[in-house]
């Protein structure tokens, strides 16, 4: 399983950052990415970064505010969140996915740990 971590309770306008680390062994994924899930809500897609290459994709919600990136020698995918807003606000998980093309589907990823999380007040 992954180990998402770093959440908080933020203002609206806050940053936080989250890590989603392999728990002591190296990431075997393709994509590792970030999903969310508010209250009531689905689970949605917020972001993913190709392990290897490093090439990144974002949900038009998160573009421009939010940054994933990894640290391959830490084994530890982060996710910069800088303007949050009260519609942030949610649990958020990271998650394996080994296909080999990129996916912005849940259905897609695997080894979901228990999330982290986020809430932003107005």
């Amino acid at each position: 399983q992954l180990q998402a971590s770093g959440g908080g309770l933020e203002p609206a306008g806050g940053s936080l950052r989250l890590a989603c680390a392999a728990s002591g062994r190296t990431f075997s994924c393709a994509y590792v990415g970030w999903f969310r899930q508010a209250p009531g809500k689905e689970r949605e897609f917020v972001a993913t970064i190709r392990w290897g290459l490093g090439r990144s994709y974002y949900s038009d919600s998160a573009k421009g505010r939010f940054t994933i990136s990894k640290d391959m020698a830490k084994n530890t995918v982060y996710l910069q969140m800088n303007s949050l807003k009260p519609e942030d606000t949610a649990v958020y998980y990271c998650a394996c996915s080994l296909v080999s093309w990129v996916s912005l589907k849940s259905d897609n990823y695997g080894s979901w740990g228990q999330g982290t999380l986020v809430t932003v007040s107005s």
